[in-house]
């Protein structure tokens, strides 16, 4: 988000949730000079979720209200799991949200956490100089087996070890000289904690793996706990904001940075004392009928469940992005849930309705039939067509209006006829009137059927007096209003109706796998038909963007990137909420 184009905090709109109180008892109080500095800091091991969205959007506004910076860090310690593909897919994703790491008022920088390599080793070595660092022999296994209860303390036999041979054996780690798994640096604090995060945790382990930036330099890599800390006190962060499953790691977090400092000062043999951020939890965002675990939505692309990483029924940003939400609709969703620190799960229709919010005001209106049925009108004049005025969007008054051709032969929704209607269904039937949209009542006069028995061709008549869909002059009402299309002028389109990717509400929970939950229907693909303007509205739409619009009644639909000139493909973002009942009631 720009400078010039960055929204008004809602901050000021609403009682300071948890986090800002905090910082604004920091600024109150001078720390840190008064400055406020944040940062996101995902590990490039997948494409980012609506989850991260979430601290995405917590960390940059946080920076915005303050007048502070915002960083992306890679936390790209694991190479045997993360890309390059993934840095630049969330690269794009924080963008695309709006929020800009590297331009505008808020612009602290990218930064990675490998670049960091050099400066944590050293400190690293440090520890092990001080007596509080070790090299460890025991394979992951063995420490596992070693870590006691909560009654009885961790063994760690090598703890003891002295802090030369300790170095030694470290820079031999460090050269290659040991194979994956043979050999880890531990931290030196406490067997019996009744943290177990605490029971002496592993600093360094080897991997002999390419890493996407530093290439062969490295085969010795920091465990997150120890870097992570120490990548805050490097960038300046002041406010480390995580999830609620490192409130435990925080005493770990605050360990090593006072380790670190510890016997540092202007004089010392060490050096002047590094910066030490305050690392603060809250709760992570989840959703009713979606998973979020990185590890599944990998399985699901690998296993080709879906159709890749930006799939439209995927929870990750590329996939609500190429669906069609707009990023303004899922910052309001952040907001919306709030910050907390109590665990619950949101419901994801408050994320659908934030879209649905931001669609409707924006989204032009469009008539198109997904799944057509004919109507000919017996009584009109043989070719003629008329040019019906439609209005573009009526919560924008200035959008104007557009001309949609109206002829002797429509198409209509097939759902909006039935040959033996219930008691409370008012659209066409036979002997039913009904208003099409802008234009004309019509009267079904007769049905006509295939060989199975299917209408397929609807005769109906129309009344000229009520042009633009009036009530005619004898005072007669209709119930229903119905869109449609002029069959001799629609333009045929593919539609991707897409619907949630579980069909549980908590997906995995009544049998233990999730993939017991995935919903059969999840995609259906159609060869719907759409009046002409909006065909012409794809063609002149930025090439960067999709095309959102509404087709009337049928929900929110955007232009998926597999379009071709004269050849879209629309993606159905969102429904429409309670509009037929809402029809029926204004009837």
């Amino acid at each position: 988000m720009s400078a010039d184009t960055a929204e008004p905090s809602p901050a000021a709109a609403r009682p300071p949730h948890f986090l800002e109180q905090i910082i604004e008892a920091d600024l109150q109080a001078g720390r840190w000079g008064g400055r406020v500095h944040t940062r996101f800091p995902p590990e490039p091991n997948g494409y980012l979720h609506i989850g991260h969205a979430k601290s995405i959007c917590l960390n940059f506004g946080l920076a915005r209200t303050y007048g502070g910076r915002f960083n992306l860090r890679f936390d790209d310690t694991n190479p045997a799991k993360e890309e390059q593909e993934y840095v630049d897919s969330i690269c794009r994703d924080v963008k695309w949200l709006g929020c800009d790491y590297d331009e505008g008022p808020q612009a602290g920088g990218l930064f990675f956490a490998s670049n960091y390599f050099e400066q944590m080793y050293r400190w690293a070595e440090e520890l092990v100089r001080k007596g509080k660092a070790y090299v460890c022999e025991l394979s992951a296994e063995e420490v596992s087996a070693k870590r006691g209860t909560p009654q009885t303390p961790a063994i760690s036999p090598f703890r003891d070890r002295p802090p030369d041979e300790s170095l030694r054996l470290l820079r031999a780690m460090r050269a290659g000289a040991h194979p994956n798994g043979s050999m880890t640096l531990r931290a030196r604090i406490d067997l019996a904690s009744p943290n177990f995060n605490l029971r002496d945790p592993v600093m360094y382990r080897i991997v002999h793996e390419h890493h996407h930036n530093t290439g062969g330099d490295w085969c010795l890599y920091p465990m997150y706990d120890w870097a992570h800390g120490l990548e805050d006190s490097i960038e300046g962060i002041t406010h480390s904001i995580c999830t609620l499953e490192f409130e435990n790691h925080r005493p770990l977090y605050d360990w090593f940075i006072d380790a670190i400092n510890e016997g540092r000062g202007p004089d010392s043999e060490w050096g002047p004392r590094i910066h030490h951020p305050r690392q603060i939890e809250f709760a992570r965002l989840n959703l009713t009928y979606t998973v979020m675990s990185k590890r599944f939505l990998l399985r699901l692309v690998r296993e080709a469940r879906v159709k890749g990483w930006d799939d439209p029924r995927m929870p990750t940003i590329s996939g609500f992005r190429r669906r069609g939400y707009t990023p303004e609709s899922i910052r309001a969703f952040c907001e919306d849930v709030g910050v907390t620190r109590q665990n619950s799960v949101i419901d994801v229709g408050r994320l659908e309705n934030a879209c649905r919010e931001h669609l409707n005001r924006i989204a032009p209106r469009y008539m198109g039939v997904l799944r057509p049925l004919e109507v000919v009108i017996d009584n009109w004049p043989a070719g003629t067509v008329e040019q019906i005025a439609c209005v573009n969007n009526p919560e924008d008054p200035g959008a104007g209006t557009r001309d949609v051709p109206f002829s002797g032969k429509l198409l209509i929704e097939r759902d909006d006829f039935m040959e033996s209607p219930p008691k409370k269904f008012f659209r066409l039937a036979p002997g039913a009137e009904v208003r099409l949209r802008y234009a004309y009542w019509i009267r079904c006069v007769s049905v006509e059927k295939d060989g199975a028995g299917n209408p397929v061709r609807l005769r109906c008549t129309y009344d000229p007096a009520t042009r633009g869909g009036n009530d005619p002059p004898d005072g007669r009402k209709v119930k229903a209003t119905i869109h449609w299309v002029s069959a001799d002028h629609a333009r045929e389109v593919e539609v991707r109706l897409f619907d949630r990717l579980f069909n549980a509400e908590q997906p995995g929970a009544r049998t233990g796998d999730q993939f017991d939950d995935l919903n059969p229907s999840s995609l259906e693909v159609l060869r719907a038909r759409v009046e002409p303007a909006l065909a012409e509205a794809v063609n002149t739409a930025r090439s960067d963007e999709p095309a959102r619009v509404q087709f009337e009644r049928l929900g929110y639909f955007a232009t998926d990137p597999d379009s071709r000139p004269g050849a879209p493909i629309f993606n159905r973002i969102v429904t429409l909420k309670d509009l037929w009942v809402k029809e029926q009631k204004r009837g």
